[in-house]
């Protein structure tokens, strides 16, 4: 495929330079405050869980910001153009995912209150299975920062012409600063400022679209391209995206983000109670939704203004994550200081992304590799942690250069957290839930959960799926006003009521594909998560049954109990007020007449409070 080099619309402008050097100056700015203010804790707990002090408002606004990056404000909205609006029925796996974290990860990390989530897998089944998690996360992690810092440079060398790796050198420089400086504090407090950043960049782009469209012909247009395309119930597997790949592959990618990842964990871990920690999930949900409902409808925006002139088909932008940019070049170049706000809202999703990752990393590495095997203080571990964030962060800048080497930035991202986040989860689930699963079974459905997950994602990477599973929509680029000398990098077969669009395909190159290319490795990237987490969950229990699994004695705390969940804290309580009215109202119990006693709605059941063990 030739990619052509991108036509730049437009440069940034003084007041373009200024929003977006704001938006870097405060980020700063923060970490120095809490470098300042904590200066005289120097504990690790103060540096890598905020004191365990935090309310539930900023955890769930940093929650929504962790993984809501760059790669969202950028390669989203170019998802919804290419393929529909489908894609927001992740809104959908958005509540599974909450419901699940909040009964059945939250309850078991939070009462261990534990720094490392990697913890938890020597507690519960041994070292060795500690450290492979660790090193797992450690390597998912680093992949995936560095194309959460590769795509909002190559947003800003699309939309500037800016110096792509200085850009990369600056975004990893600032962040790496704030997260060294002042801890999860600064990294929370920033993520907060940065979500807000994030939606002001995409309602700029949003309003302006609206100004020169109108929201009906958005979404008229949407719909005769077949944007509209929502509810595609097809069973098949090989599809990119029905809906049940996105609500069965979305929920298991999204539950090993919030249930494991120890980036989320932390922040759950680091709230003053239970109660805050789970309330910051269910108010994440609706900023989730927000950035969401923002990406899809700028997706269909950018639709709208290109329907006639598609500027990646006509050779002008060379990926499709180079759409938005060029979108606000276009459309916000006579607004000083707007095509900044967007480029700030992208590097505000990088920033949150990568100091959550970096911060998480100096976590896992100075509980699993590090405490264990040393007895230093407090202080000198707190300048461990620091030391640990530095380097990270300048690992993370080299992976970038991996990053620019991997394609399409959504897939890839959502990819390696499939790969690697499936098989963890398959892990902690068989933990949690299956008191008779041994390490045996554990380290055996880890490792099994791998290699089948590495397979189909290597397969895949190697044979892309062909067109008629993926389903990209039509483009067309009927309506440009100007003659390219550049080689179309993309084309699509039409809508067959859409006769003017473009229809050539390549036919695809069937000799030397094997057998397996049509159908396992040509599953939905958003499978790979399920097929991971299924596998080591299988094999794990398999395993366990074979090798005495039944007689081993598990610690309670380990494990989820009933009444650490909400729902059965929900039902035993309608269940008592259930009783409690019928025990009321039951006249047959005692046929003799009494005369005299009190009146019944004053009864002393019905007052006596310390009967109930629902908390009130």
């Amino acid at each position: 495929m030739s990619a052509a080099p991108p036509v730049l619309v437009g440069s940034f402008v003084a007041g373009d330079y200024v929003v977006f050097a704001l938006m870097l100056v405060v980020s700063a700015a923060v970490g120095v405050y809490y470098a300042w203010t904590d200066r005289g804790r120097g504990s690790t707990g103060d540096f890598l869980m905020g004191g365990r002090s935090l309310t539930a408002v900023p955890v769930s606004l940093s929650l929504t910001a962790s993984f809501m990056s760059a790669i969202t404000v950028l390669s989203s909205p170019a998802e919804v153009y290419r393929y529909g609006a489908s894609f927001g029925l992740f809104g959908l796996s958005y509540i599974i995912m909450v419901l699940v974290t909040s009964e059945v990860f939250v309850p078991v990390f939070y009462r261990l209150a534990i720094t490392s989530t990697y913890e938890y897998l020597e507690l519960r089944f041994n070292r060795a299975t500690r450290l492979l998690g660790t090193l797992l996360f450690i390597i998912q992690t680093v992949l995936y920062t560095g194309i959460v810092i590769y795509a909002p440079a190559l947003a800003l060398n699309q939309v500037t012409g800016m110096d792509l790796w200085g850009a990369v050198i600056s975004t990893g420089v600032v962040c790496t600063f704030y997260c060294t400086m002042g801890g999860l504090k600064a990294v929370v407090w920033t993520d907060v400022f940065q979500v807000g950043i994030m939606l002001a960049g995409f309602l700029s782009v949003i309003i302006r679209s609206v100004v020169l469209q109108g929201v009906l012909p958005i979404i008229s247009d949407s719909h005769h391209g077949g944007r509209l395309n929502v509810w595609d119930f097809d069973m098949n597997p090989l599809r990119r995206h029905t809906f049940w790949t996105i609500t069965i592959g979305g929920t298991f990618i999204w539950v090993s983000v919030y249930g494991i990842n120890q980036a989320q964990v932390q922040r759950y871990i680091a709230c003053k109670s239970i109660t805050h920690a789970r309330m910051s999930l269910y108010l994440n949900l609706l900023g989730l939704w927000s950035i969401l409902l923002c990406s899809v409808f700028a997706g269909l925006c950018l639709y709208s203004v290109y329907k006639n002139c598609d500027p990646w088909t006509a050779g002008l932008v060379s990926a499709p994550d180079q759409l938005m940019p060029y979108l606000v070049m276009d459309i916000l170049r006579d607004y000083p200081g707007l095509p900044g706000l967007f480029v700030a809202a992208a590097y505000s999703g990088s920033l949150s992304t990568v100091s959550s990752s970096i911060n998480a990393l100096a976590a896992v590495t100075v509980e699993d590799l590090i405490k264990p095997h040393t007895q230093m203080s407090e202080k000198h571990l707190s300048w461990i942690s620091k030391g640990l964030s530095f380097i990270y962060g300048a690992l993370c800048i080299g992976m970038a250069g991996l990053a620019s080497l991997m394609g399409g930035a959504l897939q890839a991202a959502i990819s390696i957290f499939g790969i690697i986040g499936g098989p963890l989860l398959g892990l902690f689930t068989l933990g949690i839930l299956c008191p008779f699963a041994n390490s045996k079974g554990a380290l055996s459905g880890l490792l099994v959960g791998l290699v089948v997950s590495l397979w189909v994602g290597i397969g895949a990477q190697i044979f892309p799926p062909s067109p008629e599973m993926s389903r990209p929509l039509a483009l067309s680029t009927e309506g440009c006003n100007f003659t390219t000398t550049h080689s179309f990098n993309w084309s699509s077969t039409a809508l067959p009521t859409e006769p003017s669009f473009i229809t050539t395909v390549p036919p695809q190159n069937i000799d030397g594909r094997p057998l397996l290319a049509d159908n396992w490795y040509s599953l939905s990237y958003l499978y790979f998560s399920p097929i991971g987490t299924i596998t080591a969950i299988s094999v794990g229990l398999i395993v366990s049954l074979f090798s005495g699994g039944l007689k081993q004695k598990v610690e309670s705390r380990l494990t989820l109990k009933k009444e650490d969940t909400i729902s059965y804290c929900l039902f035993k309580f309608v269940k008592e007020r259930v009783m409690r009215r019928t025990g009321k109202l039951d006249l047959t119990k005692n046929g003799e007449k009494k005369f005299g006693n009190t009146n019944p709605a004053f009864c002393d059941v019905e007052l006596d409070l310390t009967k109930c063990s629902v908390p009130t």
